[in-house]
């Protein structure tokens, strides 16, 4: 995950995380151990990318709670046109761009709190990636703020984690979906508005 708080839930190697697919797979990229920081594992991004295929070239990609930033490099890896790393912590900020760096790529970083970094914002996006501590239940909150202020486009996909068998309980009213899987005690998937659902099932 791109988690950062203590007791987030991936064990596995402590400091570093590999880009999986696209122009920098295989690179590794270290971050300090003490940070606590769990990119989320290459199984997941695998599947999550798989998922993706059709959606990930091209789009405007915003990193949400974006710890390590493992996910949208990931994204631009792949091809999307823009991401947008949000991460409060000043130190995984500073990672991230340092990633950036190492890459050669250009990505804005901003270091501030979720729920400000929204209510300023006027970019739209095609794809976000949210992945917060699970113990702050916070999907039911970000969700409803990404279509409050208009950061999303009509038929954007949201990437979203929770504890297993919670999922589609942490979802707020007005979200679905598309696609979901489980690893260990984390369970993912792809969500979309209800309404975007709808229009999808309809025209199939």
């Amino acid at each position: 995950m791109n988690g950062k708080a203590p007791g987030k839930k991936h064990a596995g190697t402590r400091n570093r995380f590999r880009i999986i697919g696209g122009e920098w797979r295989g690179r590794r990229l270290r971050f300090p151990a003490e940070r606590r920081i769990r990119p989320t594992p290459d199984r997941v991004r695998e599947t999550l990318f798989n998922w993706l295929q059709n959606h990930i070239a091209g789009a405007r990609c915003l990193d949400l709670f974006a710890g390590s930033g493992a996910l949208g490099l990931e994204a631009l890896s792949r091809g999307a046109a823009q991401a947008v790393f949000v991460e409060r912590d000043p130190v995984n900020a500073s990672m991230i761009r340092e990633h950036l760096g190492q890459l050669g790529a250009s990505a804005r970083v901003e270091c501030v709190d979720a729920f400000d970094f929204l209510r300023t914002n006027t970019d739209t996006f095609d794809l976000a990636f949210l992945d917060p501590p699970f113990d702050q239940a916070l999907l039911k909150s970000v969700l409803p703020a990404l279509a409050e202020h208009g950061t999303l486009k009509s038929d954007a996909l949201v990437y979203v984690e929770a504890a297993a068998g919670k999922l589609a309980s942490s979802l707020p009213a007005g979200w679905a979906l598309r696609r979901a899987s489980k690893a260990g005690a984390v369970e993912f998937g792809l969500a979309e508005t209800e309404a975007h659902k709808d229009a999808n099932d309809k025209a199939e």
